[in-house]
Formats: C-alpha cells, sequence, structure tokens
C-alpha cells in the first residue's frame, strides 16, 4: 500500500493497494494506524486506478511530477492560449498569529480557497473580469504582501490567535467586499510537534497540516510528506518526540 494524494477540501488521504484507491477520511476522532515504510515516486491516479512508479524522486518523479503554471502568472499568461476568463477575486489571508499574504482564485471559490491554504481570517478586497487582470494586481500587491507562506510557518501558528490590531491595520488599506473568519476546531494551547507520522486520533485538519493526537503528545503532520510513503496496516513503534504537555 502506499500514500498516493491528499485532498485538503475532504480532508483526507488516498491509499493505493495494487492499483486500486481507497479514500481515508480525515474527520475529527478518526483513529490512523499506519505504518510508513520507504518513500518513492506516488505513481499517477486516474479513473482507471493507479499505475506505480519505482523512481526515488518523491512525491513525485520528473515524469508524474504536474506543475501548475498559473502559480507562476504574473499577468502575462504562461500557457499557449489563456483560459481563464471568469471573474477573479483578489484576496488577503491571514495565519496566526501576525503573517498576511495576497492571493487570486476564481471568485465562485475563495471561501474554498482560502479554506484550502488553512487560513484563519480572509478578505476579499477585489473582483475583476479575469486571471489576468487579477494577477497582475497580485504581483503589484506582493511587493508589499507576500503571495506564499511555507507550511512550517503556519505550523509556527497553529496555536495561536490572529494579531487583531495588525490584521484590522493591513486590510483598512482595502476597500473590502467581504470578509471570513474561519474555525478548524483544532483548540490548541502548544504548539504541536513537527512529525511524520500517520499514527494517532485526528484531532483536525487546517491547509496541509493534519493535527494528531498520540499517547498524550500532539503532532502536526504536513500532508504532502506521507505522500509516497510506502505504509502497512498497523499503528507505528518508532518512538516520537513529546510535547511538553505529555509531561503535565
Amino acid at each position: 500500500m502506499q500514500f498516493v494524494a491528499y485532498d485538503t477540501s475532504g480532508p483526507g488521504l488516498y491509499l493505493a493497494s495494487d492499483g486500486d484507491v481507497e479514500y481515508v477520511a480525515l474527520d475529527p476522532g478518526t483513529d490512523l494506524a499506519y505504518t510508513l515504510g520507504e518513500r518513492h515516486c506516488a505513481g499517477v491516479t486516474t479513473d482507471d486506478g493507479h499505475a506505480a512508479c519505482g523512481n526515488d524522486a518523491a512525491p513525485y518523479c520528473r515524469d508524474h511530477r504536474s506543475t501548475w503554471v498559473c502559480a507562476k502568472c504574473t499577468g502575462t499568461c504562461l500557457k499557449d492560449e489563456m483560459d481563464c476568463h471568469d471573474p477573479h477575486a483578489v484576496y488577503l489571508a491571514a495565519f496566526a498569529p501576525d503573517v498576511f499574504k495576497v492571493g487570486v482564485t476564481k471568485e465562485w471559490r475563495l471561501e474554498t480557497r482560502l479554506r484550502e491554504q488553512g487560513a484563519d481570517r480572509g478578505a476579499h478586497v477585489r473582483t475583476v473580469a479575469n486571471g489576468r487582470i487579477a494577477r497582475e494586481i497580485e504581483s503589484g500587491l506582493a511587493e508589499d504582501i507576500s503571495d506564499r507562506i511555507r507550511v512550517p510557518t503556519k505550523r509556527d501558528g497553529l496555536h495561536l490567535a490572529v494579531d487583531d490590531d495588525a490584521w484590522e491595520s493591513l486590510i483598512a488599506e482595502f476597500d473590502v467586499l467581504d470578509r471570513y473568519d474561519f474555525d478548524y476546531g483544532l483548540h490548541l494551547d502548544a504548539r504541536p510537534v513537527a512529525e511524520t507520522v500517520a499514527t494517532g486520533t485526528v484531532r483536525g485538519v487546517k491547509g496541509r497540516l493534519l493535527v494528531l493526537d498520540r499517547a498524550g503528545s500532539t503532532y502536526a503532520v504536513d500532508l504532502r510528506d506521507l505522500v509516497g510513503h510506502e505504509v502497512t496496516a498497523g499503528a507505528t513503534t518508532r518512538d516520537l518526540q513529546s510535547s511538553l504537555g505529555a509531561w503535565g
């Protein structure tokens, strides 16, 4: 068996075995019991099932890696033909305690996109006719506001609240069309331990971060780091670093 993909909107993991793919839901309270083995390319999954790949590169090798060129766009289309003609939203997102980013997405999926990223707050600041215009605006704003936040930075703030004064000061510079406030139900009072593990009870998922409770400790797992691992059923026996709460 191998973890071959993840879904932040479900949320869940995709587990492949002999060409078949199973969806493993990551609902709060779910008990996971998988032991991670060697990691290699996760291959490719289609409507016909999963095709394995033995290449060492993970989570995907060069043959199976896909590149979303829109993520690199600054208003000059990188595709053979521009196809982002529907209305786009320009938004600001907050990650606790005081990390902010600018982004763009199709207007109809703005709330979904904010949740996919694990944002604590969101503000819809512009609606424009297409993706090209949105990317131009984003590129300009990115001179002062980051357009990318790394997962470790998000993990560092999992147990913290958003700095309201800093957030309000930022969005005061814009004509805000709509505001969003998200609660992922994690209820953390300390920063979880960073680990790559698939054993424990699911506390919740925030963006790409899976939060697990195990043996009195709480762990934050980047779902992308699980993809490509061969797995066996059964809880891991590997010693894990304990969080401070385990000694309380």
